[in-house]
């Protein structure tokens, strides 16, 4: 090379390569993960039991988040100690029963990073379903196994099978309803469908039930600073099934619904209603095209609303006659719960953890 055309070669890369840093001064760092404060949120039952620990659900999954778990692992652990916990009869040990007076679980998890999820269904003798659903996740090719085939396949990773999961608590209202409604109930679908809701609403007016529990369930939904996200429902589902029954919470895109790219939303109140739309898959699409939490959620009641026709789940204003709840986390952290009616949500993040009122849909109380 000729002296000159070298002297212009480097000459040429000095002044690049000094452009280039001046470019990257006048350049702001851009870091989208740093600013992501990690949140979990989950349906109001995840901020009040504790199975006799000091933590709730919301707050020992916060915990773990921010001290480095894995996000799907700790809103696992979180949800663990509500079904584990006898005083809530709506999910887990003591969980409501069906017809039959036999305690039916349900349960799905999805982990955004890995892209993976498992679910498991109608389950009998294991407090734990998230534990198996995770396995399910972990373990195999599947995403839902059911029945028999899951109880069995939970035995085969360990977990102790029990021979009922009723409480007290749970015996004593399955043997109440039990001698309220028809004997007969169970052969006559429609006078079964009819009985069944006069004596939910009954034991509802006498104290014995909480109508915010009759269908069960916990949904949590977390993210960490990384914009990792993760969720988890797991139910006992609709008090005095038809043994078999499955609902909303193992379904994919009905109960739980997760992106990693996007968001998380789940799910609970009148599983059939939702399943419908498969409404936490919707809610995650609008998520995907820019929507807000709140608005994403509340698309998806109207979804329900507008699918509600038949007279016998219309009230005297003609909506629907029972209620459904969103709990909606995007990757970059926001949060909202809305429901069709108004009720509450729990949600932890670093102000901890707290109880706060769901966006409603509509006005009134849904019996109304």
């Amino acid at each position: 090379m000729k002296r000159r055309d070298f002297i212009r070669s480097t000459a040429g890369a000095t002044l690049a390569a000094t452009a280039a840093r001046q470019l990257r001064a006048q350049t702001p760092n851009i870091l989208p993960n740093k600013s992501i404060k990690p949140v979990v949120i989950s349906s109001a039952n995840g901020n009040k039991f504790k199975n006799g620990g000091d933590m709730t659900c919301v707050q020992k999954a916060w915990t773990m988040i921010t001290q480095g778990a894995d996000v799907l692992d700790s809103l696992i652990a979180g949800v663990n100690l509500v079904e584990l916990d006898p005083l809530d009869d709506s999910v887990g040990y003591g969980g409501l029963p069906n017809a039959d007076g036999v305690v039916q679980l349900d349960s799905c998890c999805m982990h955004g990073p890995k892209k993976r999820a498992g679910g498991v269904a109608c389950i009998e003798g294991v407090r734990t379903p998230s534990l198996v659903a995770q396995k399910v996740m972990e373990m195999t090719d599947h995403h839902l196994i059911v029945g028999q085939g899951a109880q069995d396949f939970a035995r085969s990773m360990g977990f102790k099978i029990e021979e009922d999961l009723n409480t007290e608590h749970s015996r004593k209202l399955w043997l109440e309803w039990k001698r309220r409604i028809d004997p007969e109930h169970y052969l006559d679908p429609d006078k079964r469908s009819g009985e069944a809701r006069r004596v939910q609403e009954e034991m509802i007016a006498d104290g014995l039930l909480d109508p915010r529990r009759v269908y069960g369930t916990i949904n949590c939904n977390g993210v960490n600073a990384k914009g990792e996200v993760c969720g988890v429902t797991t139910t006992s589902g609709l008090s005095w099934k038809i043994p078999g029954r499955v609902g909303d919470s193992p379904i994919l895109g009905a109960g739980l619904y997760v992106d990693g790219d996007s968001g998380a939303a789940g799910s609970t109140g009148r599983g059939e209603a939702n399943l419908y739309g498969l409404c936490s898959y919707l809610v995650v699409e609008n998520l995907r095209h820019g929507m807000t939490p709140k608005d994403a959620g509340l698309d998806a009641c109207k979804r329900i609303k507008k699918n509600t026709i038949e007279k016998r789940l219309l009230n005297s204003r003609g909506e629907p006659n029972f209620n459904v709840n969103f709990y909606v986390l995007n990757a970059k952290g926001e949060y909202a719960g809305v429901a069709l009616y108004a009720n509450t949500f729990a949600v932890c993040t670093e102000d901890g953890p707290k109880t706060v009122a769901s966006e409603p849909l509509l006005q009134g109380k849904p019996e109304d």
